[in-house]
């Protein structure tokens, strides 16, 4: 036992800089799990303002002063933070509260047509599990009821903290964009000079970090405009809605698009019914994810690190359910 642990140490624990980055991860770890609420909107403005660097640093390598690239890149990150957080997310919300108060509705539809399934089908339905499976679709629903009037009277609190994040995570963007090497060089002050380990890590992470979250963006801005165009073509309710489901199902490969098609199917199918507009639905449906599989997800990540699935949703699990959404995206560090 003893000569295996030795051997494992003099492998991966021998150099000072494997113990060095040993306790950085542990430390960083300890911050995520026990302060991770606290440094959140400091994640999202560290993402996003790395999401924003390469647009400054592709306008300074054409010959751009510093000042003009960081300038560019900011306007161009707060039009697009401005517009998603007073336009999109709004209309998104309002059609959320729209969709839950049809709930009901949708509910008294969906009952009858499950009525007859034990009649036409009795070798597979019964009417006990019918009746089951209404009565936990009218728990769900009222469960989705009662979070909507929570959210509504905590609209006060929510509100207030919207607008500190919305002031806050600009102004730490603009100061990381434009004080990026001297924050780099003060935190490099706390580790030894000579760190020949440490700096092929960071360049490794750093390179395979910025294929990987520039493309997940570019993918969901992608998907989501494809989705929104498709669906408002097509008349469906609740599109922008919708659409930023399918859009940020990206995220999580696998899983989302397999939780997203729920509501993107029931939607369609009580405002059409098997109607040949509801199999039309269905149809661009699954070509959106099709070309997002087989063509945009291989374009966008030719150069990012290839991760077998099981390590991708692990990672996902554990880094999301510690950080949210922003844990999804930032997860991808460790997994180098």
């Amino acid at each position: 036992m003893f000569d295996t642990f030795n051997k494992w140490y003099k492998r991966y624990l021998f150099e000072e800089e494997a113990i060095l980055l040993l306790v950085m991860l542990v430390i960083s770890v300890t911050l995520v799990v026990t302060i991770g609420d606290i440094l959140a909107p400091l994640l999202a403005a560290m993402v996003l303002a790395f999401l924003m660097q390469g647009l400054s640093s592709k306008l300074q390598g054409y010959g751009l002063p510093k000042w003009v690239g960081v300038s560019v890149s900011f306007l161009v990150f707060v039009g697009a933070f401005f517009g998603v957080t007073l336009g999109l997310l709004p209309l998104a919300w309002r059609q959320f509260l729209s969709l839950a108060s049809e709930l009901p509705a949708m509910l008294g539809k969906g009952q009858q047509l499950l009525a007859v399934l034990p009649e036409q089908y009795p070798e597979l339905f019964s009417e006990q599990q019918m009746s089951d499976f209404v009565s936990m679709a009218q728990a769900e629903a009222a469960t989705l009821g009662q979070f909507v009037v929570t959210q509504g009277l905590a609209g006060i609190s929510g509100l207030f903290a919207f607008m500190v994040y919305m002031i806050l995570i600009p102004i730490l963007v603009f100061f990381f964009l434009r004080d990026r090497e001297l924050i780099l060089n003060w935190l490099g002050g706390f580790l030894p000079e000579e760190r020949p380990l440490l700096t092929r890590i960071w360049t490794e992470m750093n390179l395979q970090f910025a294929n990987y979250a520039r493309g997940k963006v570019i993918e969901i801005i992608v998907v989501g405009a494809v989705s929104y165009a498709s669906f408002s073509w097509m008349g469906l309710n609740y599109a922008a809605l919708l659409a930023l489901l399918v859009g940020l199902s990206v995220i999580i490969p696998y899983i989302g698009a397999v939780i997203v098609t729920l509501p993107v199917v029931l939607v369609g199918f009580f405002q059409w019914g098997f109607a040949g507009e509801f199999y039309t639905l269905c149809v661009v449906y699954i070509v959106i994810q099709a070309l997002d599989g087989n063509v945009l997800v291989p374009f966008l990540f030719s150069e990012a690190v290839n991760l077998h699935p099981v390590a991708i949703i692990l990672a996902i699990l554990f880094f999301g359910g510690i950080w949210g959404m922003w844990g999804c995206f930032s997860r991808f560090p460790w997994q180098l």
